[in-house]
Order: C-alpha cells, then sequence, then structure tokens
C-alpha cells in the first residue's frame, strides 16, 4: 500500500515531534564520545585496559561510524531514509544495553564499533529527513538549528554529567543512557514522520565495489593522524597507512568515474552548491578539531593551568556554541544561504589567524580565537548542509547528507594530524613534563605557532575554494531566506 501523501509541516511547532526524534538521535552522536571520555580512567582500571586498549574505545567508535557513512547513505537513499535510521537506533539501543553486561576492553571496544555502525545509520539520516521534512529554506535551516543546538548542549555538558554521575553511579550507565534517547528518537521519527515515498527512492543497482574502496580510505584516512600523534612523524607505519589511503582514494574515483550505477556520482559532487558546501564544512572541521588540540595543550602544558581551569578556558568556545543558535535564522534570512556560508567561513580563517599570530600573548587573543571559529562553525555547521542539500536530486539527499559528516570527520582529522606532526618534529623531550626548559618553551611556542599558520593556510584554501565555487551556484541560493512562521 503506498504511503499517504501528507502535506509538509508550516511551522516548527506542528512538526514538533519529528523534530524531537530528529534531535535526540543528534544528542546521541555529540554526548556520546564527550560523556564517556570523562570515564576512560575509571574504565582502563576497572578492565584492566592498555593505553592502546583505552584509545581504541573511543577510536573505533570514530573510524566505524566515519568510515560506513557513505555505505549507509546510499543504501538509505535505496531502501528508505526512514527505515534505515530506525534499525540504527535499534542496534544502538541494542549495543548500548550491551555494555552493562562487558567485563573485558575487548568486549567493550566490540561494543564501541556497533555503536559506530548505528551512528553511521542514524546521523547523517537526521539531517536528511529534517530537510526533507519541510519544503521551505526558512524552516529548513530553522530546524537544522535547533536540532544542532540540542546535540551541542549535550556536547556542552557531557564531561560535567559524566563526572558527576562517576561519583555515584557505574561507569557503565553512561552509555546505558543511549537506551531511553534511542527509545525517544524511535517515538518521535515513527510518530512524525510518514513512511518514504517510494517515487523519492532510487533502485540503481548497489555499487559494492565502491561501497568497499571508499570505506577503505575513509577508515584509513582517520587511522593516519592518530598513528602520526602516536607513532611520531619519523615512523614508517602513518605513511604507510596514508600511502593506502590515497591509493584507495585513486581507486575509488576511477571506480566512480567508469561504472554506470556509482555509490557516489561526482557529477553530483562538482555541483557548485555541492561542493562550495563541501568546501566550507572541511574548513570547519580542520579548524575546530586542530585549534581545539593546541589549545589544550597549551592552557595545560605551556601555561601550567590545572585540567578544571583550562576547561573553564574552553567556555568562549562552549558559550557560542551553544547561545548562538537564535542568531543564525535572522543572519541566514538576512545576507542568505551561500553568503552565511561563506562569510562565516571566513570568520573560521580570521579565527586561526588570530591564534596563530597573537595566541602566544595571552588568553584574552586565544578566546578571540575560540569565538571566532566557533561562531563561524556555529553557522557553517547548518547553512553548508542546507546548500549542499538543495544542490542535490531529491533521491540522493541522506548520502549526501552523510557526505558533509564524512568531510566534517575526515578533515578532523587533518587538522590533529597537522598540529600533532608538527608539535613532534619541533619538540623535543617528552611533552607531558611539567619541567619544560626555556628550550622546550621556545620550541612549543614555535610548533604552535606554525601549526596555526599552516592550518589557516589549508583552511583559507578550501574557504577560497568553497568561494569561487559558490559564485558560480544559480543566482537565486544568494536571496535571502524568507522568514519562517
Amino acid at each position: 500500500m503506498p504511503p499517504t501523501t501528507v502535506s509538509s509541516p508550516r511551522s516548527l511547532r506542528e512538526a514538533r515531534v519529528a523534530l524531537a526524534g530528529l534531535s535526540a538521535v543528534f544528542l546521541f552522536e555529540m554526548l556520546d564520545n564527550s560523556i564517556l571520555n570523562v570515564a576512560l580512567p575509571t574504565i582502563g582500571r576497572e578492565l584492566h585496559a592498555s593505553t592502546t586498549g583505552l584509545q581504541w574505545v573511543t577510536g573505533a567508535y570514530a573510524v566505524t561510524f566515519g568510515g560506513l557513512m557513505l555505505a549507509f547513505g546510499a543504501l538509505a537513499d535505496r531502501v528508505g531514509r526512514r527505515r534505515v535510521m530506525l534499525v540504527g537506533l535499534v542496534l544502538l539501543a541494542v549495543a548500548s544495553l550491551a555494555t552493562a553486561f562487558v567485563d573485558t576492553a575487548g568486549q567493550l571496544i566490540a561494543v564501541r564499533v556497533a555503536m559506530g555502525v548505528a551512528a553511521a545509520m542514524t546521523t547523517p539520516g537526521s539531517m536528511a529527513l529534517a530537510f526533507r521534512l519541510f519544503d521551505d529554506d526558512g524552516l529548513r535551516v530553522r530546524a537544522l538549528t535547533l536540532i544542532t543546538t540540542v546535540g551541542l548542549v549535550g556536547l556542552a555538558i557531557g564531561p560535567t554529567v559524566g563526572g558527576l554521575a562517576l561519583a555515584v553511579v557505574p561507569w557503565q550507565i553512561l552509555l546505558v543512557v543511549n537506551v531511553p534517547i534511542a527509545a525517544l528518537a524511535i517515538v518521535g521519527i515513527r510518530s512524525g514522520i510518514a513512511a518514504d515515498d517510494p517515487a523519492d527512492l532510487h533502485r540503481d543497482p548497489a555499487d559494492i565495489p565502491g561501497a568497499v574502496l571508499g570505506t577503505v580510505t575513509i577508515v584509513l584516512a582517520l587511522v593516519a593522524p592518530t598513528l602520526f600523534v602516536d607513532e611520531g612523524a619519523g615512523s614508517w607505519l602513518p605513511w604507510a597507512v596514508t600511502a593506502g589511503a590515497f591509493v584507495a582514494a585513486l581507486a575509488f574515483v576511477r571506480r566512480e568515474r567508469s561504472t554506470a550505477h556509482p555509490l557516489l556520482d561526482l557529477a553530483l559532487v562538482a555541483r557548485p552548491l555541492v561542493s562550495s558546501g563541501l568546501a566550507f564544512k572541511a574548513a570547519a572541521g580542520l579548524a575546530t578539531a586542530g585549534l581545539g588540540y593546541l589549545v589544550t595543550l597549551q592552557l595545560q602544558l605551556a601555561w601550567g593551568w590545572s585540567p578544571a581551569l583550562a576547561a573553564i578556558g574552553m567556555l568562549p568556545q562552549v558559550i557560542v556554541l551553544v547561545a548562538a543558535g537564535p542568531f543564525i535564522g535572522p543572519f541566514v534570512q538576512r545576507v542568505g544561504l551561500s553568503r552565511a556560508a561563506w562569510l562565516s567561513s571566513v570568520a573560521i580563517v580570521a579565527g586561526l589567524a588570530v591564534y596563530a599570530l597573537l595566541g602566544s600573548l595571552g588568553y584574552v587573543w586565544v578566546a578571540a580565537a575560540l569565538v571566532l571559529v566557533s561562531a563561524g562553525m556555529r553557522v557553517v555547521g547548518v547553512v553548508a548542509g542546507v546548500n549542499v542539500l538543495s544542490g542535490l536530486p531529491a533521491n540522493r539527499t541522506t548520502i549526501g547528507a552523510a557526505l558533509t559528516d564524512t568531510a566534517t570527520e575526515v578533515a578532523s582529522g587533518v587538522g590533529i594530524a597537522v598540529t600533532g606532526t608538527i608539535l613532534a618534529a619541533l619538540f623535543t623531550g617528552d611533552i607531558a613534563r611539567s619541567d619544560w626548559t626555556a628550550q622546550q618553551s621556545a620550541q612549543f611556542q614555535q610548533a604552535t605557532t606554525l601549526a596555526g599558520l599552516v592550518l589557516t593556510a589549508v583552511a583559507a584554501v578550501l574557504v577560497g575554494w568553497g568561494f569561487v565555487r559558490a559564485r558560480r551556484a544559480p543566482a537565486a541560493v544568494d536571496e535571502a531566506v524568507p522568514a519562517a512562521v
């Protein structure tokens, strides 16, 4: 029986049930690693986990999540976005519940892999379904702003809530809490979102070789930065993994250009709105990860701040990410989607430049850099995604959302790799020691300045490319977004 045709909601209030479910999905993604990180020392003690084992407790989730997003995005556009998301939410609930029964680090890593699979099935779908829920771009921006704000609140409060909870409950509760979140999402999506219309899906044959090559490329690209930081630039292993990622990427591109039914149609990616949106998202991911890594080390290692004081030092970023939500809609309405995307991306580059050139002079400049980058990222996270999905056919929206998330994940890994590799190359001795010599302090300052300048240059190239591509988009995309009721 074909699904019943329903009119699009005319306001966020009319779509509140669906938005509650989609917000719960994004809350899981943002809350998951942030709330778990504070429990890593406890997990290490109770499960007798090695340093490498603890690293993979978080790394296994990120690599699985990033590696499978494209494949599941393509699957969702074929069999149904709502269906794939609901299956992923059930898997999330089961895997989270299984945490209560793990007693080894290996078992916990296996659970984290399953949760990464669930995230790959659900997270891109949350953006795609929110986009398709409305016909009006103004409502789309407001809906995505609402969903991301809920997630960013989870990211902000996760460490504090996790730390307080560990005083009274076992660490397993921090992951079991995903069960009610998944249940809320299932209820909201089943009740508030209609089943996929077959006319909005496509039945092209599945590109299995392309999916394998794409997954291998992304997994190697995500593993390589960690190896550069852990093994150092002098080790052969990170370079071998990086080379493997490039070879797999070239094979993927060749496959997608030659097959009749590609996993990812490169002609669609080359569309102005799509390519510009991906460039802006990549710049934001690169800047956020790289700057966060540098500032955390600077506050605690170079300036001697305690972890608690360093957390307070990062508050400007948290405040902007959470509080900027109400201002995104009016800003986009005033300047239009495309202009909002590149203007906010310029703010990201400016923030990186402020840190690179002035960050060593005092905290006020570090705070200014955090504010600029987080403000830019907050806008880009919404409008670049809307632009990408607007530039794709209706039956490719989920893989488009997966593509934007993948660009962010890979760029974040590159940001960590750049900063970690430069620090490893220029800083001599044990960076974690508190008794630095004057020479080591100078080396650290030189390394952070150079890393900041490299990040600024790479982000500027991405933003410049995005700006050039955005200018080739249809003129209508630069018009102000109509006010949403």
